[in-house]
């Protein structure tokens, strides 16, 4: 079982996430970046990977165009982000992401799901050192050499590029994002990415037992729940 497969799951798993919640989020974090690096999505690049992958989680386009307004007009709320790290159910490596506009509220929060999960909230670094802050992207193929020699020729950094039942996953440092993302689309006409994203890998996996999936199925449906945490990263490989 490769990364690749764990990317996919997790896919998966944010498509099936409740509407509602992921376009709030998705408004709040393109309000937060429209306003802190400019409305231009030409000009801002972090808006329009933002704004892509909005689109592509099948977010209306009118959450976009409001949160873009709401940046432009000056006025709104004043959101921080704010990191949690620590280990869950299962010993598993957890990395917490919020955007919040008030600390106190947010760290209660996400302490209550650690706690009540019996899973330990640590301190800043106690487990991101263990991920790599990647771009990934996923896409239809079994020919690693030719993707190879497309982003060697466009002098892009890859990390690795691994082939797992017919899906190319390449990885790259965060930096190349647009680099990747330029070169696999010149090289490979009509090129359909089934992820494109910045994320956090695990540089080791935790494999759960059947025991710790219900702990671990209530904890993500906690953090879940927390209307100011934006994405959750963690290690854990669960059953089959």
């Amino acid at each position: 079982m490769g990364r690749s497969f764990e990317v996919r799951k997790v896919a998966m798993a944010k498509t099936a996430a409740v509407k509602t919640k992921v376009y709030s989020k998705y408004g709040k974090e393109i309000y937060v970046c429209a306003k802190n690096g400019g409305a231009d999505p030409d000009t801002n690049l972090s808006l329009r990977r933002l704004m892509d992958k909005a689109k592509k989680d099948q977010v209306p386009s009118h959450v976009i165009e409001k949160a873009i307004e709401k940046a432009e007009g000056g006025a709104g709320e004043d959101f921080s982000t704010a990191r949690y790290e620590g280990f869950g159910p299962g010993n598993c490596m957890v990395i917490v992401d919020c955007l919040t506009d008030n600390n106190n509220r947010t760290i209660t929060d996400v302490r209550n799901c650690f706690t009540k999960t019996n899973s330990k909230i640590g301190a800043p670094g106690a487990v991101s050192h263990m991920f790599d802050h990647q771009a990934v992207f996923a896409f239809a193929g079994d020919d690693e050499d030719s993707v190879l020699e497309a982003l060697m020729e466009a002098d892009v950094d890859v990390t690795d590029v691994e082939v797992e039942d017919g899906l190319v996953t390449v990885f790259a440092p965060h930096t190349e994002f647009y680099k990747v993302k330029n070169a696999l689309t010149d090289a490979f006409e009509g090129i359909k990415f089934e992820v494109e994203e910045i994320t956090f890998v695990p540089q080791t996996h935790i494999d759960l037992t059947e025991e710790d999936m219900p702990m671990f199925e209530k904890f993500m449906t906690m953090l879940e729940d927390c209307d100011d945490v934006q994405n959750v990263y963690h290690n854990a490989v669960v059953p089959e």
